[in-house]
């Protein structure tokens, strides 16, 4: 089938690399993916090749305002048109859609691939209908697709290859590639830092300084190295800092698969850390209203994690004033069993992908 994937980059590229990561899914499964973005730089360095045409089957579309004249033409109906977290595809494309279903053509199975969450009503609201009561596309109706952790929702992304590619992953040389020190196994703690600016980051890497056991922490460009930049006073001998280049999406995996702790922010690498089953701290989007605090409480519940990974959760993410303790080996193997369990139960059920394209084949 012929897709149309629709993505506007509202913050920090979390939204692009989902829509990247299921067109590239989308395509290796022999679909065609027409990718809209309104900022696709961020490809450049995500995935290099796709700029250049260089992905089968994926083809990137600048989405500006307006389009620019002529795009739309020669351009045949899409089958599918995903809609990537209540973005609202471009009125001339909607319009153009009126169109071409006023002279008979087969409208397009329309999916609002909605953000990811374990509260309830993700259950609830996964594939129901949203009818369109007005404007070009009146008559139409968008489903409502929500990615999740249950087998009532539509899963999360996962390549087929995923746990195959992990076994045959060489850390140390991955390490020493990007010009790292790789010390001997389990004698420094790796800790990967993708965050936005918790509040008590000071304090955690004060108490990594002084922890019997070292650790590296490798830090993503952009915020987290900002944030870790403006960290005032000594961190201690034991906390050493890396500033790590914008990685590839798979260079990304292999990080969080070399790091025995990792601290990431968003969804899309939530889900990647869940994928490494390593241990992993999630510092959720936060809302102004603290609505993310009870998304954060619901996926902690999903993830039946222990009580020292709450309170550094609740900690890391300023719910309260639960101070963050620095786990000690004994806690990082309690946090990293609970990832594992996780990832084996996400593992028994069918993947995102695979659920979107048998929901549209259900619904043309």
């Amino acid at each position: 089938m012929r897709w149309d994937i629709f993505c506007k980059v509202i913050d920090n590229f979390g939204d692009v690399g989902v829509c990247w990561r299921l067109s590239a899914q989308l395509a290796h499964r022999g679909e065609q993916v027409r990718l809209w973005l309104d900022d696709p730089q961020a490809l450049a360095w995500m995935a290099p090749r796709a700029l250049q045409g260089g992905v089968p089957d994926i083809e990137v579309l600048h989405w500006t305002s307006p389009l620019p004249s002529g795009l739309l033409e020669g351009l045949p109906l899409a089958d599918v048109w995903v809609e990537a977290f209540g973005c609202n595809p471009p009125a001339e494309c909607v319009e153009a859609l009126r169109r071409q279903v006023a002279i008979g053509e087969r409208a397009p199975v329309w999916v609002n691939l909605e953000y990811l969450s374990a509260e309830p009503y993700v259950e609830r609201s996964h594939r129901l209908p949203s009818p369109m009561m007005s404007g070009p596309a009146r008559g139409l109706s968008k489903w409502f697709f929500y990615p999740g952790f249950t087998e009532r929702t539509g899963g999360l992304l996962r390549e087929e290859d995923l746990l195959a590619r992990q076994a045959a992953f060489d850390a140390t040389a991955w390490l020493r590639n990007l010009e790292l020190a790789s010390e001997p196994e389990g004698s420094t703690l790796r800790v990967c830092l993708f965050c936005y600016e918790p509040a008590v980051l000071a304090s955690v890497l004060q108490q990594a300084g002084r922890a019997d056991a070292p650790s590296e922490w490798l830090v993503t460009p952009g915020r987290a190295w900002q944030a870790v930049q403006a960290v005032p006073g000594p961190r201690g001998e034991a906390c050493g800092l890396h500033a790590l280049p914008h990685l590839t999406q798979q260079d990304f995996d292999h990080l969080l698969w070399a790091c025995d702790l990792n601290l990431v922010r968003g969804e899309d690498s939530l889900v990647r850390a869940l994928w490494a089953g390593q241990a992993f701290v999630w510092q959720i989007y936060p809302q102004h209203d603290n609505a993310h605090h009870t998304k954060l409480t619901a996926f902690l519940d999903w993830l039946e994690a222990p009580a020292s990974l709450r309170d550094f959760h609740r900690a890391w993410n300023g719910m309260d004033a639960t101070p963050a303790v620095w786990p000690d080996r004994a806690t990082l193997a309690q946090w990293q069993e609970c990832a594992r369990r996780a990832r084996q139960r996400l593992l028994a059920q069918p993947d995102l992908a695979s659920q979107l394209t048998g929901f549209v084949l259900e619904k043309r």
